[in-house]
């Protein structure tokens, strides 16, 4: 069974009938384990059970939560009003029940006011006696771990920049999925997308700008500042002449370098090359 198993009762299987299909609500669910995932949501919807949502930040959890409980409140587990939407909301999506600082009292009130919640935790949650109190508990692995949703995720969030800065869909700008980072899950994947997008239609006056800001908030009063700033330059001209002449030879031909500076560039840069 795999990390990102289901676990549930014999009800939600018998839920499989009266079950509507979200699918079409923003979850994008390619791989095994996020289908699994969506048809358990699907049945979920008309089933009042307690239900523990764990994964990493950015890996859909959020999503999956307000697709099994559409238009209910959603309060953090910290939050000071927590227990008055308890008392006052028959059903809850509670955010980061990992902060909150007195575990029987909390479970306590939900009991007493028969509120039905989705809690939302990372992947690391440890509730001990308490994690009997959810019939369903569904993790969601990462990104790197499901290699299946990455490009029609990043896909969804070219269609978000395309709208976002008013282009057509049917936009040239076509994705690097090299570049693609999901280091922090659908967060980091959305911003490469979007850096991608600018990069493809930013200009020199807005690079000469980007490069200002940068250096003036990262400026100091140290030695060598000249030099320590031209890797800014350098280095992008070196990464693109790589990929455009696949040889130093070329590279130094159309530079104008010797090809002995050229190599000694090359090495002066190779971590960020």
């Amino acid at each position: 069974m795999s990390r990102s198993v289901v676990r549930s009762n014999s009800l939600v299987k018998k839920a499989a009938g009266v079950a509507q299909d979200v699918a079409a609500i923003n979850f994008i669910a390619s791989s095994k384990p996020l289908k699994e995932a969506l048809k358990s949501a699907n049945l979920l919807k008309t089933l009042k059970f307690n239900t523990l949502i764990s994964g990493e930040h950015g890996t859909g959890r959020h999503t999956l939560a307000s697709l099994m409980m559409p238009d209910v409140p959603c309060v953090h587990g910290d939050d000071a009003e927590l227990y008055t939407f308890i008392e006052n909301s028959p059903q809850l999506i509670v955010d980061d029940i990992g902060k909150i600082d007195l575990y029987p009292k909390f479970f306590q009130t939900l009991k007493k006011h028969g509120t039905q919640i989705i809690a939302i935790a990372d992947e690391t949650i440890n509730l001990g006696e308490y994690t009997s109190f959810f019939s369903v508990r569904i993790t969601l692995p990462p990104l790197k771990e499901r290699p299946e949703d990455i490009i029609p995720l990043a896909e969804k969030f070219k269609m978000e920049a395309l709208h976002l800065f008013g282009e057509d869909e049917e936009s040239e700008f076509e994705l690097d999925h090299e570049k693609l980072d999901i280091s922090g899950n659908a967060y980091s994947l959305r911003k490469s997308v979007f850096l991608q997008y600018l990069a493809s239609k930013i200009g020199k006056d807005e690079i000469l700008d980007l490069m200002e800001a940068y250096i003036t908030c990262h400026l100091d009063e140290g030695e060598e500042i000249y030099r320590r700033y031209l890797y800014l330059y350098e280095v992008p001209l070196i990464k693109a002449g790589t990929k455009r002449f696949k040889s130093q030879l070329k590279m130094s031909q159309v530079f104008g370098l010797n090809r002995n500076t050229l190599r000694k560039k090359i090495n002066e840069w190779k971590e960020y090359l």
